[in-house]
């Protein structure tokens, strides 16, 4: 999360996502907090506020990236990358299940999901109760 994005760069990164967080999906529709412009490598890394070091993303999932670029996985314990909105392609990482969790298909959203608490109960809930609103619609 960034201190201070200015308002052309934000406009162009809300709408490039399309006004949902890019890395759990979670649409800023249905939210009472605005979700953050978060810099994909951190300013504190080098990263520049510049449209393909941004991305929209939901306060938890900006807040539990915070300036992380890696995370340890679980198992091996091995440091991985996690995942990046402008290099990596959501659908070849993610999976949304029948049970509206997301499941990772490769390490690199494994470490992401784990990390950014993209599961977390309410999220889950929330994607259930849009997906129940649409098929009603």
């Amino acid at each position: 999360m960034s201190s201070h994005i200015p308002v052309h760069l934000a406009r162009k990164v809300r709408e490039r996502a399309n006004d949902c967080c890019e890395y759990c999906h979670l649409s800023q529709e249905w939210q009472e907090a605005t979700f953050h412009i978060d810099h994909i490598k951190p300013k504190a890394a080098g990263g520049k506020t510049a449209l393909d070091n941004l991305a929209l993303a939901c306060v938890t999932c900006s807040l539990r990236k915070g300036a992380r670029v890696a995370a340890r996985e679980h198992r091996s314990g091995k440091l991985v990358k996690l995942f990046n909105p402008r290099l990596d392609q959501w659908d070849a990482h993610f999976q949304l299940t029948s049970s509206f969790r997301l499941r990772g298909l490769t390490p690199r959203a494994r470490v992401t999901i784990k990390a950014l608490g993209m599961n977390r109960a309410a999220v889950v809930a929330i994607r259930r109760e849009l997906s129940e609103r649409q098929d009603s619609s």
